[in-house]
């Protein structure tokens, strides 16, 4: 018998013979500890690659080595996407968030470990994106299907999903709250007290795992040292303006560098050799854009920016600080196309560390300008934090997640009256001109995303496809009143559609229209069905949401309409028949 069965042996027993509480309770253990595992292999693996490539021999020392080992990076996990994948693993959160609106919160066995072995790949050979989302990806995978084995029901698998979730984010950065938080904000819908419990837990065990087995330089931890002074509220309120206008930019040029790659889809290998190419001059230009980017945030909350500035070309130029403040610009700027070409080229990684860069520089930039043009004297390493925590807020549309995750990473709350100032300020800015996170615009547009407004969610879910009732009797604009009386007859319903040879729909029939001419026997044979018929109130598309489709109800006040597709017609949709799905899904979305 395989190990795994002789494991699920006394689970199920337990499944049998525990309450569903406790049940859950267990299972945020077990789940939180197999994530926190997830993580702990993902960031050994990326540690290592890295030390072994870029410092073990020293190679980055020669700068032809920056452009080498990003492409091979992205070459190699396109080929192992393509030959031990089919080619798709579905990246990112929005990937998630597919799954549990229209999957039922099942996620692919594969994404267990197919993101950590290709994020490690990409990260590890210097591919400039995050590995967050990969172990999002695959704390959700372990839950979900966790979830699936031990057969819980849509509301406690989606539970799981994102315990693992939550413990993935809290193993990463030794940050229990905002794995919790993460989980709530970017994956949840709607939670209740009780479901806090599974997630704090998971969340636990999950920051324990790392935190047992990870040495400090593999997991990101920032010692704070400086102290919030109510005197720098107003440049803390410029610097969350600045945080938004950054994420605006960040995710309108992510998405624009994305649809450039587009055109290569079904070219894989050329647009990995492109991306990789173009990602490794990125990096010759900017060293700090290889990898996550961690090691150049110490630097600027460390107050040793300088050292970013020796590691380029332009420490040619020596040390100027105006010349320093310029590469710090610049690297915020150019970061998101680093990301973006290393994630649409075929690598895979995430945009949070990446935000959490720009946010670095960011923040470190203005506090700079400002003591260099000697308007006030401002702590840039805590400047630096706080913008992290802004452009996290923007770009992800977390800001609660964005506040706890710097407080913890930097070990103490001194700077929570900043981050807060900063994070909120950013997300009501980037709400205003983007009302969608950079990970969910693309399912919003396509209608497939979940919100926290439940009754817009379950419209979402709902399909005209799965609505359409066939069982009208269709008639033809030529037949004769006496022909409409034969079909009336025969028929449970009182409206009739009027379809042509082509299928096309010219009219509805009224059974209340035509009750009192049909029993006149005499005309039975001189009154045609078109001069009988009525224009429909409204006409449904197949491909209308079901936002639009309610909207079409409640103005034209009909309890059933025609539903087309194009000119052709395919059925009726009618009020009881949505009210009556809507009721399902609403218990079944529903979180405990």
């Amino acid at each position: 018998m395989p190990h795994y069965k002789k494991l699920k042996i006394p689970l199920l027993w337990l499944r049998r013979h525990t309450s569903d509480r406790e049940f859950m309770l267990l299972s945020s253990v077990l789940v939180g500890l197999t994530a926190g595992l997830a993580a702990v292999v993902l960031k050994t693996l990326v540690h290592y690659i890295h030390v072994l490539l870029a410092y073990g021999n020293r190679l980055l020392d020669q700068p032809y080595w920056l452009v080498v080992f990003p492409l091979a990076g992205i070459l190699l996990t396109v080929f192992l996407v393509r030959v031990m994948f089919n080619g798709h693993i579905g990246r990112g959160t929005a990937n998630i968030l597919f799954n549990i609106s229209q999957k039922s919160s099942m996620v692919e066995r594969h994404k267990m470990y197919s993101h950590v072995l290709t994020s490690g790949i990409t990260a590890g050979f210097g591919g400039s994106a995050g590995l967050e989302s990969p172990i999002v990806v695959t704390g959700s995978a372990i839950g979900s299907n966790y979830g699936r084995e031990y057969h819980l029901n849509y509301r406690d698998r989606t539970l799981m999903l994102a315990s693992g979730a939550a413990a993935g984010i809290a193993a990463v950065f030794n940050a229990p709250i905002a794995g919790v938080l993460f989980a709530i904000e970017v994956l949840l819908t709607d939670i209740s007290i009780s479901a806090f419990i599974p997630l704090i837990i998971a969340a636990v065990v999950g920051a324990l795992c790392s935190k047992i087995i990870l040495q400090e330089e593999i997991l990101f931890y920032i010692g704070q040292r400086e102290f919030f002074e109510a005197g720098h509220v107003p440049f803390y309120v410029l610097v969350g303006i600045i945080s938004g206008m950054m994420s605006v930019y960040y995710t309108r040029m992510a998405l624009r560098v994305e649809e450039v790659f587009e055109a290569y889809e079904t070219k894989v290998y050329q647009r990995a050799i492109i991306g990789g190419i173009l990602l490794g001059l990125l990096i010759m230009l900017f060293p700090p854009l290889f990898g996550e980017g961690y090691d150049s945030i110490r630097l600027l909350e460390g107050n040793n920016a300088e050292k970013l500035l020796q590691e380029s070309w332009l420490a040619f130029f020596g040390t100027n600080e105006w010349l320093l403040l310029s590469f710090i610009g610049a690297l915020a700027l150019v970061k998101v196309f680093a990301t973006t070409i290393t994630i649409a080229s075929g690598g895979n990684g995430g945009n949070f560390a990446p935000s959490m860069f720009v946010g670095a520089c960011s923040g470190f930039f203005f506090a700079r300008l400002m003591n260099l043009l000697e308007v006030t004297k401002l702590p840039e390493g805590s400047f630096a934090m706080v913008g992290m925590a802004g452009i996290l807020s923007g770009v992800m549309h977390a800001p609660l997640t964005a506040v706890f995750l710097i407080a913890e990473i930097t070990g103490g709350y001194t700077l929570m009256i900043p981050l807060m100032i900063v994070a909120a300020t950013s997300f009501a800015l980037v709400k205003y001109f983007e009302p969608y996170s950079l990970d969910t615009k693309k399912l919003a547009q396509k209608g497939q995303l979940l919100t926290h407004n439940k009754d817009r969610t379950i419209l979402r879910i709902l399909k005209i496809r799965h609505l359409i009732e066939t069982e009208f009797q269709e008639v033809s604009p030529e037949a004769t009143l006496g022909e409409l009386v034969q079909v009336i007859a025969h028929s449970r319903r009182n409206l009739f559609p009027v379809v042509n040879d082509s299928k096309s729909l010219e009219g509805v029939i009224l059974l209340e229209n035509v009750r009192e001419i049909m029993f006149k026997a005499e005309k039975y044979d001189v009154v045609k069905v078109k001069e009988l018929m009525v224009k429909p109130p409204a006409i449904v598309q197949y491909d209308d949401s079901m936002a639009d489709v309610m909207k079409k109800f409640d103005e034209s006040g009909a309890w059933n309409l025609p539903v087309v597709e194009g000119d052709v017609y395919l059925g009726f949709v009618s009020k009881s028949s949505i009210f009556t799905k809507y009721r399902k899904l609403l218990i079944k979305t529903t979180n405990v």
